[in-house]
């Protein structure tokens, strides 16, 4: 019929029982796969047991981690008059940051791109 509307309402937008068809990293509002950082833990044995919430921090810190350093990349690219983040210039953002060269401080970064194409 003409000017009738489908009624049926989004999922996951303010009811409470529809959270729980949604995945954890959706229900943690984060873009790193939560299910996959738990097999990840679980097949490699780091410990004896795993709390529900530890690949959940995982993810998240190492969402944040990577948002930081492609920021930093990113400055980098527009500093040096760069379209695209390239491996020298996330090199370039990590040890010009005094926590980031700390933390990867032995890291090596291969300036080699992969060949995806």
């Amino acid at each position: 019929m003409p000017g009738r509307r489908n009624r049926r309402r989004s999922s996951g937008h303010g009811h409470g029982h529809q959270s729980r068809n949604r995945t954890p990293d959706a229900r943690a509002e984060l873009l790193f796969s939560v299910s996959h950082l738990e097999c990840l833990l679980r097949e490699r044995h780091y410990a004896l047991r795993l709390n529900s919430s530890a690949p959940v921090f995982l993810a998240a810190v190492l969402q944040y981690l990577i948002a930081t350093v492609l920021e930093l990349a990113g400055n980098e690219a527009q500093r040096n008059g760069c379209r695209r983040i390239t491996p020298q210039l996330v090199d370039m953002a990590i040890h010009n940051n005094a926590l980031l060269s700390g933390f990867f401080g032995s890291t090596t970064i291969s300036l080699v791109a992969p060949d995806w194409e």
